[in-house]
């Protein structure tokens, strides 16, 4: 497993976005400002108004059928709800045999063979799964490639999903549910996680402004000190927990309340739900 950040686009490829969502706003503007232009992301969405904003926004061509979107592209980001992706494959696949594309798909629970079989049995397809806080830059993206997707096509999938954050190759496949269940899903275990606190410190008194600018800016410095310090979270624990002192004892209430065994449950139960979503799209 590798992990990268912030590559740049290679080459001079055309991008054809199926799908025109927070995901790929995010994805656009991210390559966008990082210097690609335009003119060279098309997308494809139903909504006029979805259309509208993304060619005020980003000056993109926009497009409501996704068979003119993928027209002139060698890049094909599926950024379409798991429960529709077949639909929209098959509908394309004609254009997929003529052209092979590199197909890029960040629907849950989707399998790269399952893409592949949908748009006709050849496309090269890189499986990936962003998280929400992709929107802001600062995303976690876990990838991974079927046999047809060569150095190169791995190199821009790479550095597309780098426009948002950071990305980690994973080898086996069968993983990738586990990718959506600690990343993918796991900014909503932390939101989660805020809400419990903030309205502990409001149950102590704290006024409610002040209870959730405190739990904002405790998790902020928290993450960055585990991206930024280069230690096991492990170690950072122990050096905040005083013996016998106030920390230890919020510490052993959660370990007697099983929190250990409910996070192990709560990503198990969501890599389940990613692998019922594939059997239910197949």
């Amino acid at each position: 497993m590798t992990s990268t950040s912030n590559a740049a686009l290679p080459g001079n490829h055309s991008i054809a976005f199926i799908g025109g969502g927070n995901m790929a706003r995010s994805l656009v503007g991210g390559l966008i400002g990082g210097g690609l232009a335009a003119q060279r992301i098309h997308v494809a969405d139903p909504g006029d108004a979805v259309r509208a904003a993304l060619e005020a926004d980003f000056g993109v061509a926009t497009f409501a059928d996704a068979g003119e979107a993928v027209a002139a592209a060698d890049v094909w980001v599926m950024a379409v709800k798991p429960q529709v992706l077949r639909g929209v494959c098959e509908g394309l696949a004609d254009t997929a045999r003529e052209r092979v594309p590199l197909v890029v798909s960040v629907a849950a629970g989707i399998t790269t063979a399952q893409i592949e079989r949908w748009l006709g049995g050849k496309a090269a397809v890189v499986r990936t799964m962003p998280n929400t806080p992709s929107l802001l830059g600062a995303g976690m993206t876990g990838l991974y490639a079927n046999a047809r997707v060569d150095a190169a096509g791995r190199t821009l999938a790479e550095a597309l999903l780098s426009a948002t954050g950071r990305t980690a190759w994973i080898d086996d496949e069968m993983l990738m549910d586990a990718v959506t269940a600690v990343s993918g899903s796991g900014p909503a275990y932390v939101f989660l996680f805020a809400e419990a606190m903030e309205a502990a410190a409001i149950a102590q008194g704290l006024p409610a402004d002040a209870a959730r600018l405190m739990v904002q800016q405790t998790l902020l410095g928290a993450a960055r000190m585990l991206s930024e310090s280069g230690e096991a979270p492990e170690e950072l624990r122990r050096r905040v927990t005083s013996p016998n002192g106030t920390t230890q004892a919020a510490l052993e209430a959660f370990e007697a309340g099983g929190l250990r065994a409910l996070v192990a449950d709560a990503v198990a139960a969501a890599r389940r739900r990613g692998q019922e979503l594939s059997a239910a799209n197949d």
